[in-house]
């Protein structure tokens, strides 16, 4: 039995024409292609058909590239074969580009609200995230200003939990600087989509009003909405936003429930200050980086399974160093929370970057956040 390209091709797009949708259908796709595509792959298969289609892995193509500021740009995503659109507002997603031949993993939080769509794409389903270009930022630059619209990323599910609960608390703060408010812009554009803006505020920092992401549409939400106030802060002018000064802007901020985003200095800020008023409990922080205080000594790190090696100083993690020469290493977060990226270690030690802690041979390791402390191998 022969089959042709274009037959493939025919065949699969005539056979499904809603990729994201699961069930028996989709299933019996899947095993169609599997039994036609013998000795070869399934994937090689769909990718004829479309670049989105993966049985392994989860997909997108970017759509749209849109300028935030100066330094920071939308990218719109369309998910291929897999994806759950039900996410919750506040999730991040991690996305793999290819460069110079080499993908380059990154998390960012998505900015759209779930199941979301746009009629200038067709009414497909779609993702969006916001990315501030950072100095030190070799992927964050090049999605800034380099990656072209109809390029193939691999996808990492949503997850995370700085998310908003149901039903939402009676009166609610947001407190964000920079490209912190990218996960509260989810949350306001779902509060905005169901009409669920009773007593929200939203206190913002940025350098200048033309460093402000999304500022038309926050100031469209506020002058839509009585019930939801937004509040921008210009440290170039008036400096950074001292936290004691929260009893003038919010009298009530100690009866909110508040979700801080923002750098690492300001949040350690704002849970101390917020520890010391007794409303800890009512405080939700999402982080984007890791302090890193306590780096290794640096070395030769092995990744077993692969035999690559990558010699890296003590401040770099196991995470990037991996990536770093093209091992394809299990994470989530990136920042020590989900757990995802643990490995075990093989040989030699590595060290915890947050407080030293050192882990040795047998011990399981999360790669974000450790660093090697002379030359180890890890089991992956």
């Amino acid at each position: 039995m022969s089959f042709s390209r274009q037959g493939i091709r025919a065949r699969l797009a005539a056979s499904d024409t809603s990729t994201t949708e699961r069930g028996g259908a989709l299933q019996r796709l899947r095993d169609a292609v599997t039994w036609v595509t013998t000795p070869l792959l399934p994937d090689d298969y769909l990718h004829l058909a479309n670049p989105l289609w993966s049985a392994r892995e989860l997909r997108g193509r970017i759509v749209e590239v849109r300028k935030e500021t100066a330094d920071s740009a939308t990218l719109v995503i369309q998910p291929g074969w897999g994806f759950d659109f039900e996410y919750q507002p506040g999730q991040y997603i991690g996305i793999g580009v290819l460069v110079n031949g080499r993908w380059h993993w990154r998390s960012y939080s998505l900015t759209c609200p779930p199941d979301w769509s746009t009629p200038e794409h067709g009414g497909k389903r779609l993702i969006s995230i916001a990315v501030k270009a950072m100095p030190e930022g070799f992927l964050s630059s090049h999605l800034v200003s380099g990656i072209p619209v109809g390029t193939i990323i691999r996808l990492a599910a949503p997850r995370g939990g700085f998310v908003l609960p149901n039903p939402l608390p009676e009166k609610v703060l947001f407190l964000t600087a920079g490209s912190g408010i990218t996960p509260v812009m989810s949350m306001l554009r779902a509060l905005d989509r169901r009409d669920l803006f009773t007593d929200v505020v939203h206190l913002h920092s940025a350098r200048t009003a033309d460093d402000v992401m999304f500022g038309t549409e926050l100031r469209a939400l506020h002058d839509r909405h009585p019930g939801f106030r937004t509040r921008l802060h210009l440290t170039a002018e008036r400096g950074k936003f001292a936290l004691t000064d929260l009893d003038t802007e919010i009298p009530d901020w100690r009866m909110r429930h508040t979700w801080a985003c923002g750098p690492a200095a300001l949040l350690d800020e704002v849970e101390s200050h917020w520890h010391s008023a007794g409303s800890a409990d009512e405080l939700h922080v999402e982080r984007f980086e890791i302090e890193r205080s306590a780096p290794g000594q640096g070395g030769t790190v092995t990744f077993a399974k692969t035999g690559r090696t990558a010699a890296v100083d003590g401040a770099t993690s196991l995470l990037e160093a991996g990536e770093s020469v093209g091992v394809q290493m299990p994470f989530g977060c990136r920042m020590g929370i989900c757990q995802t990226c643990v490995v075990t270690v093989r040989s030699g030690q590595v060290r915890d970057l947050r407080n030293g802690d050192e882990h040795r041979e047998g011990d399981k390791a999360q790669t974000c956040i450790s660093a090697a402390a002379g030359d180890c191998t890890l089991d992956v």
